[in-house]
């Protein structure tokens, strides 16, 4: 994979965390954290970054408009959510790749070569 920084849109900390400690694992060295679409956008707009994580549920707010606008920017992204699917997201977001909460390493890897797919 040819990605050095994320931007990690994860209203949980504890979950923010794990997927930290597991990028750089894979060998991701720059990781922005954020935890509400505001600080997503300032970020955005900030910094470059090869991909983003999306937790789906902000509490009373989604991620989806940030998606597109993300897909605007070309900057590949995928959802990371306790939903099992993408079936009842808007249809124009439903082939994004998925990570299901919880994840381990094994599905981190996974989900980064459904995001990267000329390194699978």
């Amino acid at each position: 994979m040819n990605a050095s920084s994320v931007l990690v849109l994860e209203d949980s900390l504890i979950i923010a965390m794990e997927a930290e400690d597991m990028l750089r694992a894979f060998g991701i060295e720059t990781i922005g954290i954020v935890s509400s679409l505001e600080q997503a956008m300032e970020a955005a707009k900030a910094e470059s970054y090869d991909f983003a994580l999306l937790d789906v549920n902000l509490g009373e707010v989604m991620s989806f408009d940030f998606a597109r606008h993300l897909r605007g920017l070309d900057i590949p992204f995928g959802f990371v959510s306790g939903y099992s699917d993408t079936l009842d997201f808007p249809p124009d977001l439903q082939d994004v790749p998925l990570l299901v909460k919880p994840f381990d390493e094994a599905a981190m890897r996974t989900f980064l070569d459904k995001l990267f797919p000329a390194n699978a």
